[in-house]
């Protein structure tokens, strides 16, 4: 079960439960992934709130990871989006909350074309 105090949302994907979490490590990876220099221009680039389709599948597989699922880029682009797309954008918008505070996003991120 995700603890919110440490910064983990659960996510339903599928028959399976999924806990996502963006650890010390996981913000490492994505520094790295979009580019930027430090956590706050990562903060900047999360807190348009757009977001494409491939930032998203980004974010959730670095999430997982943090949450402690071993699982690579391609398993998560084919996980099944049972009831869409919202969820995802969702617990993606919550976990960016929990890990950056009120500057985060307050609506769930749009995805945009990829």
């Amino acid at each position: 079960m995700a603890n919110k105090r440490r910064g983990e949302i659960t996510l339903r994907l599928g028959d399976n439960d999924y806990t996502l979490c963006l650890t010390l490590g996981a913000l490492a990876e994505l520094e790295e992934a979009f580019g930027v220099e430090d956590l706050m221009a990562l903060a900047e680039r999360f807190g348009t709130g757009r977001l494409s389709s491939r930032d998203l599948l980004r974010l959730l597989a670095v999430a997982l990871r943090g949450g402690g699922h071993d699982v690579s880029d391609v398993e998560v682009a084919s996980l099944p989006l049972v009831d869409g797309i919202e969820p995802v954008a969702c617990a993606i918008a919550d976990i960016l909350v929990l890990t950056f505070g009120a500057g985060a996003p307050s609506n769930p991120p749009q995805p945009q074309n990829a």
